[in-house]
Formats: structure tokens, sequence, C-alpha cells
């Protein structure tokens, strides 16, 4: 049974404040027990009591699809990190519900990690925003972190409806980390991005994707094939691979041949891994180099990809009709797909230059 849960709360004025100052934030990886709750415990959300849902309905965490006894009535935070070689080891990706991986200038890849089932203490380092990210989050109706970045690239998302916190602007919750350079030492608090939200943001987010409604019932475990690991070519100076691991049931991250780590010594992990191809073309704006700034074709595209879960892999469709509407995932053969209950990464591909292969 999909559990992909749509009902959006929104949480405004006092009620949200105090609904934040309730929850707080917790450190650490997410909870992933796999027990169904009861149909009464189900119909807890934090900050919307007023009745139940279908008792046929369990409630899950809507970004991960993994069951909670209480969703906490707050946005998704989405922050922007970096992924150059003097920004790593990062910190906070882990306890991310989603991660996107995208190509920026140069061939070096950033990431837009999204929050919401767990709130880490601080990410880093936080980094300014590129124009595919206005089509990565708007879907969410929540909050994007950055550091800075073009005036045309902020006002797309903001347009879309998204708040964004912005360090050049002077709004709370940044600092820099004195053991690190700058630009790569900009650390986030997630707490204090949290209390900032408005009074307009979706609380819970939407579900983005489909889940199975336990683990070891996804698509890519009932009918694909079997996955040990997928090397994905995102440019000539990004490589990332992907390798199973049977005892925590999850494909480990690499940076080209090297573990890729956190700073607090795990390796980057995830439950579900999409590989998505895009289109990739170059704006007409440039960085500081004069590089052209480039951007993955996203809002009423789509395209082929590969889901890897469970040790397993199998080929899907992917569309988004639009800027603000989420991709969604099908069979060649025109079949929904459901991911494993858990986090998910997801490869930005570009089309005729970059590559997967999965063994």
């Amino acid at each position: 049974m999909t559990t992909r849960w749509t009902t959006a709360v929104r949480a405004t004025g006092t009620a949200l404040v105090t609904a934040l100052a309730l929850t707080g934030c917790s450190a650490g990886s997410p909870a992933e027990a796999l027990v169904t709750p009861t149909a009464t415990v189900a119909a807890q959300v934090e900050g919307d009591r007023t009745g139940p849902p279908d008792p046929d309905v369990p409630l899950v965490w809507p970004l991960t699809g993994v069951p909670a006894k209480v969703v906490k009535a707050r946005p998704a935070v989405s922050v922007k990190i970096e992924n150059a070689t003097a920004a790593r080891p990062q910190r906070g990706l882990n306890q991310a519900d989603i991660v996107w991986e995208e190509v920026v200038e140069g061939g070096i890849t950033r990431f837009v990690a999204t929050y919401h089932s767990n709130i880490p203490d601080v990410v880093e380092p936080v980094r300014s925003v590129r124009p595919m990210d206005a089509a990565i989050v708007a879907p969410l109706d929540g909050i994007l972190v950055f550091s800075g970045g073009q005036g045309p690239f902020i006002s797309a998302v903001q347009r879309l409806g998204t708040q964004t916190i912005i360090m050049d602007d002077g709004d709370p919750g940044f600092r820099r980390d004195p053991g690190r350079t700058a630009p790569h030492n900009v650390i986030g608090t997630m707490s204090t991005f949290v209390k900032q939200a408005d009074a307009e943001r979706t609380s819970p987010p939407p579900a983005q994707f489909d889940y199975a409604s336990k683990l070891g019932q996804g698509t890519a475990r009932q009918s694909g094939k079997p996955a040990r690991s997928a090397d994905v070519k995102l440019s000539a100076v990004q490589r990332t691979g992907w390798t199973w691991d049977r005892d925590s049931k999850r494909y480990l991250r690499s940076e080209g041949a090297s573990p890729s780590m956190a700073a607090n010594g795990m390796r980057h992990a995830a439950r579900n891994v999409l590989v998505l191809s895009t289109e990739v073309f170059n704006t007409k704006w440039v960085d500081p180099t004069g590089a052209p700034v480039p951007e993955h074709r996203l809002a009423r595209s789509g395209g082929k990809g590969t889901l890897l879960s469970m040790g397993h892999s199998v080929s899907v469709r992917w569309s988004k009709k639009s800027l603000k509407a989420p991709i969604v995932l099908t069979t060649p053969g025109g079949k929904s797909v459901e991911l494993e209950p858990g986090n998910t990464w997801i490869e930005l591909v570009p089309r005729g230059k970059g590559s997967w292969q999965v063994g």
C-alpha cells in the first residue's frame, strides 16, 4: 500500500510560533522504525488534532514515508551546501530527508538538502543559490537557506512562493567556522532557520514521492534487478559512486574512489538513490570568474532515470509539469514508482555529457 501523504497543514500566527517552540530541534539520525502506528496514534499531527484520517492510512513523515507517531507542524527547510574539495567534509547531509546533487560552474557540484523529519544542530558549508534551485524547492512551499547569489536567481525562488533566508541580507542563523577558510566556512544553525518560518509556509510539507508502506516493498526491490553499485559521472571533475551495504540496507556514497564522509566520521548514505537524466544549458549569467552559470531544465521536462534501493535497481521515467509541481516517477510501462521508506539522494545527470552505470 502506498503511504504518500498529501495533507498540508498550515500553521499560522501564534499557533506556528508556539508549535515551533514546542517541537525544538533534534540532532542525530532520524528514527526509521518501520512499525505501523495504530489509527488513533496516526491521527496525532502536531498542531492539527481535530480529527483522525482514514484508519487505513498510517501517519508517515511526508518526505521519507517513514511511519511516525507525531508529524511535527513545521515546514521543510532546504539549504544550499557546497561540494567542492575545500568544502569537505560537510555537516548535516546525513540528517536530510532529500538531497539533490546538481552541476554548477566548472563542473563541480552543490547540494540542495531538505530537512523536515529530523533537524540537525548545524549544517556546513552553506553556499549561494543557483537557477535550478527555484524548481527544486517550489513544490515544498517551504524555506530555502543560502549565503547569497545573483539577483535573478534569488527573485526566481521568491517569485514561486518559497521563503528565503539569506546570509548576505543579514538574516539570523549564520556564522563563520574559524577552522576553515572563506567562502567554504559558513555554518548554519538550523533551529534559528526553523523559527523564522512565516505564516504562509505549508506545515508539514506535501509529499514529493510515493513510498511503499513497508521496507522491501518498493518498486526497485519488487520489480528490479540486483544492483551492487552505481557509478555516476556528473562532469569531467565530479564522479559520484554508490555501493550497496547489506548491513545498513543503504547505498554508501563515494567521491570518485574515496568514501564520502561527514564531519562526524560517518559515511554519507541513502536508502534510495534516484539518478535522473536532465537537459543542462548555459544561462546568460556568469560567475565572478566569467564562467557561464549552467541550469538543469526541470520544469515542463522529463526523461529517463534509474532508481536504486534495497540492493536492486529499476528503470524509471520522470516528468515535472511545472515549476511548482513535484517530479512524477513511472516505470517505462507507465506504472507508479514507489520508493522505500527512508532518505533519498537525487543525482541530476547532464544529458549528453554525464552518464551512469549500474553494476
